[in-house]
């Protein structure tokens, strides 16, 4: 691998794990970003990393397949932001009813929030 290029793997310490770290982000969350359907809640973590956490609950998306679908969109997006990201924990919250989610629609929604996100820290 050059050593140039950025890190572009998932490993798990850019995972929210545990329930405790999710309450930490909603308990304490300071910038929030949202959309039709999604929203980001953000806060500084402890950390070298960022790190983010999925919510995509039964009641947003009926079907299993709608979910998992939501969820790999929004860890690929992640994944390929991750390197231009500060050290924060980030829940990101399916809030729209979908049905039959077109995969390219999540990740343009998805990019312009982490753009919403970036700035809001910038401006911090």
């Amino acid at each position: 691998m050059n050593d140039s290029s950025p890190d572009l793997c998932f490993p798990i310490s850019a995972r929210l794990l545990t329930s405790a770290d999710f309450k930490a982000v909603f308990d304490q969350a300071t910038v929030k970003s949202g959309s039709r359907n999604f929203l980001l809640l953000s806060r500084k973590n402890g950390e070298d990393c960022a790190r983010v956490g999925l919510v995509v609950a039964k009641k947003r998306a009926r079907r299993a397949v709608d979910r998992n679908r939501v969820k790999r969109v929004a860890r690929e997006s992640f994944r390929l932001r991750r390197a231009q990201m500060p050290a924060l924990d980030i829940v990101v919250l399916l809030r729209g009813n979908l049905h039959d989610p077109a995969p390219n629609t999540l990740r343009s929604e998805l990019d312009e929030l982490w753009d919403k996100l970036l700035a809001k820290w910038n401006q911090a």
